[in-house]
């Protein structure tokens, strides 16, 4: 008897052999049934080795209760006397709930335990045949197949196989579970088996000789009329067999169920036949098929039915997976299913996925898959289908790093470890690592991590997570790397053959340029090429993810010329993680933003500032443009210190452009175009307008000095007005003077006119710079008229000779640089003309729908596609700018949100105002701010402006990566396109033409 308050020795021992509930433990400890071994110091050693002793202890209770005496009696000296048994039953138990439950139901099952022999360690598909010998039913097969289970299991926990021989073994298993239940079919259907050739073919893990615990068996179903049959009437009575065979492992019975058969891998999935023949398979891969299929079909084995029929299969197809590789968009599509897999986990599982997570089981088996099919065209040692030996041979042909591929190898068997752990527990299909302290501590005992084994399995899990993440990328750049190093002699690299398969395959349209690249960028032992060589892998990936690889490489050498030997751009790249991500984007986008950084390299620097890609306002723009102007000896020096002001920023604009639309590893793409679309039209506004004013200030002081005889202000037109430039965007402008007092108003003109003609000169000087031009084609009187105009002149020609599209031209007027006074009376000037008290009236309303009418049949470019033009085709900028006008024109007298000179806030505030219903006005939106959005693309990717898609193949794939788009997806982003401004053409139709204004 126990006395209270003090613990028993069996206590304390239960709690040292590390039981959790000592207490519970003596209970069980105290079952008549256990008498004949309560008191063996052996039996308690092994409960101690177990991963959960308190589970283990429990179990083994129930499995002896469950005996009768005769056959308990066996069990427990057989426990007592052999070591190999006591291991087994205990370390099945500590480790499995689930087969516990299935030994306390079947309590003869343990029998399966007790062998130990040579033929028992490594059994295959004839041994587990064997085991499931005579199971004619459903049930049957249920109990014999968790008999074979068992084994399995004892060996694996036991340690007496490894992972990778456990993995082969369930596969062998449910290959001996399929063609048993193949033949229960068969058995049930005598006249549908007669009937026609089956054959199952394995995919996936089954198929790899890589099966976990508790996962879908992927199969594949081929059929043959058997002789004399009629192929219709073949081909349903497989189905029939086939189906069957899926519903005899699937479905649940008093015993559970085994797995679940999925066919889903099928030609054209769930929506595709359940059984094709041959010919049919092939017909569909040679035409339908997209890369994931074949990357699927590496692992096809054929397990069950008809022997002949599935090696054909197999051979018929696998050609065709080893040519997989020359499909275009082929890395892209790999990596684009790979992300699609990342995007579904929720949120909260991330962290916790050991098989789809960043750093997870699929990380390596991608990564391993994407290699084998770009060099397994011309090495057939790489023909496997199982993960770890494929690693094996990569390796071995020098395809990935030999120390690369042991890290690998040693992480992916590790995380598969725990897979197997976590769902032997319960034998239920689950990737997630668990939160629950007992389940982790299980786990961990499981693995071998007996002290503190939470703290370290979780700091091994990481450990070797972050392995692969880091090696997910490396593991397919770095033998390019050493493709072109001066290895040690006898050290195994690519060849010049497979290092061009592997970049054609990566999207590089010229391979041996981008081999050259490399070698200059990494050879040497400089500190410059040893810091390259640990960027480029990453950089390598990168480019790769981009619609232009060689244009991304090219440049990045050029920068890397220009600023290599610089300290600071090293360690930028080094040790600011983003910088390196960001100039990679930057540099294989298009031609614009390389073209502004190459103009100037040190501009990288912008890229490693958390703030750097912020555009800056326009008070700081036009503060450091005329300080700039003024440190200038002349007038050209001024205005090219403002270009190079403005050179700067516009590449800070491009460079945050493409972030925000692309997005890195660590800060996703921006979700609102809009809001993208709004802060490139206030930047290049803002830095026009600022390039603008230090060309006013040159252009005053070289003749005049501070002090213009005239005041002078510039007003904004159109875009520029709008503050909705796009980078190829001229500034339209008008020019406003009105004479200082004492000043001849002639004399006034004529400087006013030279300060002119002097600003547009300066601006127009030939230079490396992006150009900047003016135009006031927007004036009184157009190109016949004066360039400047006093205030009265203004006042007098809007008074007596001013028309209509002259108003709407003027809704967009705002002061962008010069006297700000006179630009503000300029302004309260023209708002009568702009926002007509009373609104327009009919005649007016039809002049402007008549000019407009006439704009889009005279001014759209011959041969233009119109539902593809953005600025004057269907739907487009020009279709909803003349319609929010319209309705500023009519309504802004009374409406204060009105009077903007931006076509979106003019479009929210009449929205808000009830002047138009939400769809309506969203769509109007979202057609603008597309139009817009692709209009910058263009000049991105091309380097100079366009109004409509381009047509060479590769700019056109660009613009669609900056929209959004993945690759070989262009044939959507132009559907869509057409599909959101033909909606917003109805709209203006509707609104703009109709009657509902």
């Amino acid at each position: 008897m126990t006395v209270p308050g003090r613990r028993s020795s069996t206590f304390t021992r239960l709690l040292r052999h590390g039981f959790t509930d000592p207490s519970a433990a003596e209970q069980l400890l105290e079952t008549p049934e256990l008498g004949p071994v309560r008191d063996d110091p052996v039996l308690l050693d092994a409960l101690g080795a177990t991963a959960d002793p308190d589970l283990a202890l429990l179990g083994l209770v129930r499995v002896v209760e469950a005996q009768d005496a005769d056959e308990r009696r066996t069990l427990l000296d057989t426990l007592a006397t052999a070591k190999p048994l006591r291991d087994r039953l205990l370390g099945v138990l500590g480790a499995s709930e689930a087969l516990g439950d299935h030994l306390a139901r079947h309590p003869h099952d343990w029998h399966a335990l007790v062998t130990y022999e040579a033929a028992d360690l490594h059994p295959g598909v004839a041994e587990f045949e064997r085991g499931l010998a005579g199971a004619t039913d459903p049930v049957a097969l249920r109990i014999a197949y968790r008999r074979c289970l068992l084994a399995i299991a004892a060996r694996d926990v036991c340690g007496t196989t490894d992972v990778a021989e456990a993995a082969a073994e369930l596969a062998d298993l449910a290959t001996a579970t399929l063609r048993a239940a193949l033949a229960i079919a068969r058995a049930e259907a005598p006249a549908d088996a007669s009937q026609c050739r089956l054959a199952v073919i394995a995919m996936g893990k089954c198929g790899g000789h890589e099966l976990n615990y508790v996962s879908d068996v992927d199969v594949i179903f081929v059929a043959e009329p058997a002789d004399g049959f009629d192929e219709g009437k073949a081909m349903q009575a497989a189905g029939r067999l086939a189906a069957h065979l899926m519903r005899i492992c699937s479905e649940t019975t008093v015993e559970g169920v085994i797995w679940p058969v999925d066919a889903n891998l099928r030609p054209e999935g769930r929506n595709g036949p359940l059984v094709r023949t041959l010919s049919s398979h092939l017909a569909y891969y040679q035409r339908w098929a997209k890369t994931w299929e074949f990357q699927a079909l590496l692992k096809a084995r054929p397990v069950a039915g008809d022997p002949e029929l599935g090696r054909a299969y197999v051979e018929a197809v696998s050609p065709l997976v080893w040519q997989a590789a020359d499909r275009d968009n082929f890395v892209a599509d790999v990596q684009k299913m790979r992300r699609r897999v990342i995007d579904n986990i929720p949120a909260a599982q991330v962290e916790r996925e050991l098989k789809l997570g960043p750093g997870g089981l699929r990380d390596v088996e991608f990564a391993v898959q994407l290699l084998q099919l770009v060099h397994g065209r011309s090495d057939a040692t790489l023909h496997s289908g199982t993960t770890l030996d494929a690693l094996a041979a990569l390796a071995a042909g020098g395809y990935v790093g030999r120390a690369d591929a042991a890290q690998l190898d040693a992480a992916y068997r590790f995380l598969r470890a725990m897979e197997h752990r976590i769902q032997l527990y319960r034998l239920r299909r689950t990737h997630l690592v668990p939160e629950d302290e007992a389940d982790l501590r299980r786990l961990g005992r499981s693995l071998g991590l007996r002290t503190e084994p939470v703290v370290s399995l979780t700091k091994e899990w990481k450990r070797h997570a972050s392995v692969v993440r880091r090696l997910h990328e490396k593991l397919f750049y770095r033998p390019l790397l050493d493709a072109v190093a001066q290895l040690a002699p006898g050290e195994t690299r690519l060849s010049p053959r497979a290092a061009a398969h592997r970049l054609e395959a990566l999207g590089y349209a010229d391979p041996a340029a981008a081999l050259r690249h490399l070698e200059a960028l990494s050879s040497g032992v400089s500190r410059k090429a040893a810091i390259q060589r640990t960027l480029l892998p990453v950089l390598l990936g990168w480019f790769a993810d981009s619609a232009d690889p060689d244009a991304g490489l090219l440049g990045f050498r050029k920068v890397s010329d220009a600023l290599g030997k610089t300290p600071w751009y090293l360690r930028l790249l080094r040790d600011e993680g983003a910088a390196a991500e960001n100039l990679a984007r930057v540099l294989s986008a298009g031609r614009l933003a390389p073209d502004l950084l190459l103009r100037a390299p040190e501009a990288v620097a912008i890229l490693g500032d958390p703030d750097g890609l912020v555009p800056r306002g326009r008070a700081h723009l036009e503060q450091e443009v005329l300080a700039a102007v003024g440190r200038a000896e002349s007038a050209e020096g001024a205005v090219a210190a403002a270009r190079g002001v403005r050179r700067r920023e516009l590449f800070r604009t491009t460079a945050g452009d493409l972030i925000g639309s692309y997005g890195t590893e660590d800060s996703p793409a921006e979700e609102d175009p809009g809001a993208l679309v709004d802060r490139v039209g206030n930047a290049v506004t803002d830095l026009n307008a600022a390039t603008i004013a230090g060309a006013l200030r040159a252009a005053v002081r070289a003749e005049w000095g501070e002090t213009l005889p005239t005041r002078f202000t510039v007003i904004g037109m159109g875009r520029f007005g709008g503050h909705e430039l796009s980078y190829g965007s001229d500034a339209d402008v008008l020019f406003v003077h009105e004479p200082r007092e004492g000043v001849d108003e002639q004399e006034a003109a004529r400087a006013a006119g030279r300060v002119v003609a002097e600003m547009r000169r300066l601006l127009q000087l030939p230079t490396a710079e992006p150009p900047l031009l003016i135009d006031a084609d927007l004036r009184p009187e157009g190109k016949s008229g004066p360039m400047a105009r006093t205030l009265g002149s203004y006042e007098a020609y809007y008074r007596r000779w001013s028309l209509v599209w002259e108003s709407q031209a003027l809704l967009r007027a705002e002061v962008m640089a010069g006297d700000t006074e006179l630009g503000a009376r300029f302004i309260e000037l023209i708002d009568p003309l702009r926002y007509p008290v009373g609104g327009l009236n009919d005649e007016a309303v039809r002049e402007i729908r008549r000019l407009k009418a006439r704009m889009e049949s005279e001014r759209m470019p011959r041969g233009a596609d119109p539902t593809l033009h953005t600025k004057l085709g269907r739907g487009g900028l020009s279709d909803v700018e003349w319609t929010v006008q319209l309705l500023q024109m009519r309504h802004g007298w009374e409406l204060p949100g009105l009077r903007t000179t931006r076509t979106r806030s003019a479009l929210a505030a009449a929205h808000a105002a009830g002047l138009i219903d939400t769809e309506a006005a969203s769509i109007l939106d979202e057609a603008w701010v597309l139009a817009t959005r692709v209009r910058n693309g263009v000049m991105l990717v091309r380097g100079r402006a366009g109004d409509t898609f381009p047509s060479d193949g590769r700019e056109l794939a660009a613009v669609g990566r900056y929209l959004g788009y993945e690759p070989g997806h262009v044939g959507d982003m132009l559907e869509d396109y057409r599909r959101l401004t033909r909606r917003a053409r109805g709209i203006v139709e509707e609104l703009f033409y109709g009657a509902h204004l």
